[in-house]
């Protein structure tokens, strides 16, 4: 019997510990539970509603346009044995930049440019001189015509014409067509003269690219210029097509640079022709240029499914660090607002409803307010009711937990520990 009731006893024991462990662990836990909720804090990032001035801005990238410049090239091949300029000359159209001693393949281009020019020359004043028989049968036919119209048979007294008889006489007729047909002569030489005009300057300017010296095409400044005293300049070729010219030098005239931006077709309909922009260029972002645009291609072009509208935009100043092809991003102004009331554009939300509302902190609390806005740029938008100046506006919220907190283990001993398994601080972005 005594075994039995020791037995008892310590069975009894053994329940009661059991027992106080769960209590505890279960009293840990809700403990726990409670102290780290106690711990969760919510945090507001907040701006005051306050009135300023609000530009709404339509971004876009792209690079300088040519469109002040121009190449000094040549055909010719042959040695450099004579340089007339050097980079930062200024220079006029036609003025010498070098001169060629040719080589054999030089001298027969040069030959037959030469000789197509002359052609073109000749075939000039042929056209010329036709001309002055033409005009001659031009002016024959007309007084042969006014003659035989102003006469008693086809004119009556007081001068008018007798359109009957005019109609009815065969005469009249032929002596009008053939007027009317030497005049027809007459502009299609006019015409023949302006292209036969215009073959001699292509003749001409091939001749140049040809010749031993090499002209400045446009006035400007000269850059670029690589040639040297007993420079070889031989015909290239890429891709097995031969080169007809060889680039010697860039001339960078006095207009005003232009860049040629992308827009897409969202932000496309939102310009018009005038509208201010600043530009900032990849090779010197801590500069900012100003600029209007002059042009849009409203046209566009598509490239892997994206439509993209070139968008020319003219630069008020010009600077020499400024060359052709540099990456540059523009803000294209499209609407300014002076005076208004605003907040971060982060800051406006809208429920279900399509209603626009922003967080506001009211003793502490965040509370919706509902708001009408105006217009909005990427950073801020203007809110035109609902809100008063000085108002505190939330704009972003976070919710911090501390888990590191010292805690008394329930087996015993203080530990400093961070949830479970350990840690430290845990930032929680959002609600």
């Amino acid at each position: 019997m005594k075994k039995i009731k020791d037995f008892l006893l310590k069975l009894s024991l053994v329940k009661k510990t059991i027992l106080l462990v769960v209590v505890l662990v279960v009293g840990y836990l809700i403990v726990s539970k409670l102290f780290l909720n106690k711990n969760n804090q919510t945090t507001y990032q907040t701006e005051k509603a306050a009135k300023g001035n609000l530009v709404v801005t339509v971004t876009g990238s792209g690079s300088v346009a040519s469109t002040n410049s121009s190449n000094i090239t040549t055909s010719a091949t042959g040695v450099v044995k004579n340089i007339y300029v050097k980079d930062g000359d200024v220079v006029k159209t036609g003025d010498k930049i070098a001169e060629l001693d040719l080589d054999l393949e030089g001298q027969q281009k040069s030959s037959q440019a030469w000789t197509s020019y002359q052609s073109a020359k000749n075939s000039l004043q042929t056209a010329n001189d036709n001309l002055y028989s033409v005009q001659a049968d031009l002016f024959t036919k007309w007084q042969s015509h006014f003659d035989l119209a102003t006469n008693s048979l086809y004119q009556n007294g007081d001068g008018t014409p007798n359109t009957p008889e005019r109609q009815s006489q065969t005469a009249y007729m032929v002596s009008e067509d053939n007027w009317l047909s030497a005049e027809a002569k007459y502009k299609a030489q006019q015409k023949a003269i302006e292209q036969a005009q215009s073959s001699l300057n292509t003749a001409w300017y091939a001749y140049q690219q040809a010749s031993p010296i090499i002209y400045a095409p446009i006035s400007g400044t000269v850059s670029g210029l690589s040639l040297q005293i007993g420079t070889v300049i031989n015909s290239q070729s890429s891709n097995n097509t031969s080169a007809t010219t060889n680039k010697i030098a860039n001339i960078k005239t006095d207009a005003l640079p232009t860049l040629s931006i992308n827009l897409t077709e969202i932000d496309v309909p939102k310009i018009k022709i005038g509208d201010k922009a600043t530009i900032t260029f990849d090779a010197f972002s801590d500069k900012t240029f100003t600029g209007k645009v002059i042009s849009i291609d409203t046209v566009g072009s598509v490239s892997s499914g994206v439509t993209n509208y070139p968008t020319v935009i003219l630069l008020d100043t010009k600077s020499n660090e400024i060359l052709p092809n540099m990456g540059v991003s523009a803000n294209i102004i499209t609407n300014t607002k002076d005076d208004v009331l605003l907040v971060s554009s982060s800051a406006v939300k809208t429920d279900s409803n399509g209603v626009y509302y922003v967080e506001i902190l009211k003793n502490g609390k965040p509370v919706n307010q509902t708001v009408e806005i105006g217009l909005s740029s990427d950073s801020q938008t203007e809110i035109t009711s609902g809100l008063s100046e000085g108002d505190i506006v939330i704009t972003s919220t976070s919710q911090i937990t501390n888990t590191s907190t010292q805690t008394q283990s329930v087996f015993g001993g203080f530990g400093n520990r961070g949830g479970i398994g350990g840690g430290g601080n845990v930032r929680i972005q959002g609600r």
